[in-house]
């Protein structure tokens, strides 16, 4: 990351930005006692956990969770130099027939989300997935769309967005540096 970098959202429109997620999952929601939440690590797990506490709140449930680390279906590791460092998915409860929220942090090529969708398929057949993002960035290089983004940006190819959670690095905050 050796560009000049712009902060693109700090706490307050993280925030707006997660409840307009949940009132987008909301929205496409039918049967709440069959909906769960799954995050991508690193930075989707604490975005799963907000958007399953509103949506808990909101349909007065306990939606499963869970933890998805797709290190081990990835197929672009090698080119991207890249060393995996392996993470536990945790997966405690039956995905068939659930309506499946999947969430990450940043979508870019799609990969990241087809690797997340193939390591689920290991757990059962869900009735459905859905897709949920902080930050959509564009580039895809799959045919992958998100369900439901809190931020959309347009960036170039070789730009970096990070984003921080407060759970996991003390603040909340999306930044993009340009490449």
């Amino acid at each position: 990351m050796n560009g000049p970098s712009e902060v693109l959202a700090g706490a307050a429109q993280v925030e707006a930005a997660v409840r307009s997620l949940a009132e987008a999952i909301d929205a496409r929601t039918s049967r709440p006692e069959r909906v769960a939440f799954v995050g991508i690590h690193t930075h989707g797990v604490p975005l799963a956990d907000r958007l399953k506490e509103i949506f808990d709140r909101r349909h007065g449930v306990n939606a499963p969770s869970g933890t998805v680390d797709i290190t081990l279906y990835r197929d672009d590791y090698d080119l991207r130099g890249v060393k995996p460092r392996l993470q536990s998915s945790r997966i405690r409860f039956p995905v068939d027939d659930m309506e499946l929220v999947l969430v990450d942090d940043v979508l870019f090529t799609g990969r990241t989300i087809r690797a997340a969708i193939e390591s689920l398929g290991d757990y059962g057949r869900p009735a459905s997935i859905r897709l949920a993002v902080l930050v959509d960035r564009g580039h895809r290089e799959l045919p992958i769309q998100p369900d439901a983004a809190g931020i959309v940006v347009e960036t170039r190819k070789d730009d970096r967005v990070r984003v921080r959670m407060k759970e996991l690095d003390g603040l909340d905050e999306v930044t993009l540096v340009r490449g």
